[in-house]
């Protein structure tokens, strides 16, 4: 890695990201709610209105339908918004804009449109907000042809990804798990860099069994894989960073190594996200797999407000560990 390499946190990262394209691009804006003067909820974007102003930092009503769809227009006409949604779970409110009109004016304009812009979302339980502000959506998206889906797990990947966001000319969504802003830190270079869309990333090698992880199931899969090296089990842990596209070729080729998998993702199981990852492995990797692939995923439930039954929706580095010693025995 270059030398010069900070510590920063997750919402370092992210407003670095910011920071340096809207510098560097005259175009991008950012719509949302308490996006300027309070920094959003998650105080991850504080400071950039006072240096952009409230042109390009701009507070809007709370109207998810309606900024998302001024944010849609905006960018067919030549800027690059960034629309903030507070939580993931208020993408109930913006589906037309994003699956009817930002994922298809490309496609029925034959070429002559497009429509670069971001949506960017929270996803993730254990805040205690109860149902309806704890979910994880990202599979919604990543099902619809015409939008690009990013779901980073560090700090590095989060300024990388939103850069390669930003300046895409397709539609985004790009989920961050809202738990990570300020707990997470890591390594991130002070010089410019992105990280390019459809590239999975090895956090580590092994020889036994893949764990493919999203988001911030990606740090559960490191931790069980601690846990996994102590009871003699070598684990590989990929980060795929983007649903879409998915870099399917690197996931099956880690199975056909380790011949064991199991897809870790806070998104609720059913037709989920971790449910698409397993199908490409079990069809890609099929004579090599010693065990049928796992899948773990939220429970099937509203997130509870209660912290202990809450906890016991999400998957912990221990559950993915017994289940991986479990394949392994």
């Amino acid at each position: 890695m270059p030398e010069a390499v900070r510590e920063l946190t997750f919402a370092q990262a992210v407003r670095e990201a910011f920071a340096e394209e809207m510098r560097r691009d005259s175009t991008v804006c950012i719509f949302g709610e308490d996006v300027a003067e309070a920094g959003t909820p998650f105080k991850v974007l504080s400071g950039l209105v006072e240096e952009f102003g409230t042109n390009r930092v701009i507070d809007t009503p709370i109207s998810e339908a309606g900024f998302t769809g001024v944010a849609v227009g905006a960018a067919m006409t030549g800027m690059r918004p960034v629309v903030d949604i507070m939580f993931g779970d208020f993408l109930t409110l913006v589906m037309d804009q994003m699956v009817n009109q930002a994922a298809k004016v490309h496609y029925m304009s034959g070429g002559k449109w497009k429509v670069p812009m971001v949506m960017r979302t929270t996803l993730g339980a254990t805040r205690r907000s109860a149902a309806q502000h704890s979910q994880s959506l990202q599979a919604w998206f990543s099902h619809v042809p015409g939008l690009k889906v990013v779901i980073p797990s560090t700090p590095y990947d989060a300024k990388g990804l939103l850069k390669t966001a930003i300046r895409d000319d397709n539609p985004v969504v790009f989920f961050e798990d809202k738990m990570m802003h300020h707990k997470l830190k890591g390594p991130v270079p002070s010089e410019e860099y992105t990280i390019p869309f459809g590239v999975a990333d090895v956090k580590r090698e092994g020889t036994d069994i893949t764990l493919v992880g999203t988001s911030s199931m990606v740090q559960v899969a490191l931790g069980a894989a601690e846990l996994l090296q102590e009871a003699g089990i070598s684990a590989e842990v990929i980060d795929p960073r983007t649903t879409w596209p998915l870099d399917e070729k690197t996931l099956i080729d880690s199975v056909k190594k380790t011949s064991r998998a199991i897809v870790i993702d806070e998104g609720y199981g059913r037709y989920g996200v971790s449910a698409e990852i397993a199908a490409v492995i079990a069809q890609g990797a099929f004579y090599n797999l010693d065990k049928p692939v796992r899948r773990m995923g939220a429970m099937h439930v509203p997130i509870p407000f209660s912290p202990p039954l809450e906890d016991a929706t999400v998957d912990t580095e221990k559950s993915v560990f017994e289940m991986a010693r479990t394949m392994c025995s």
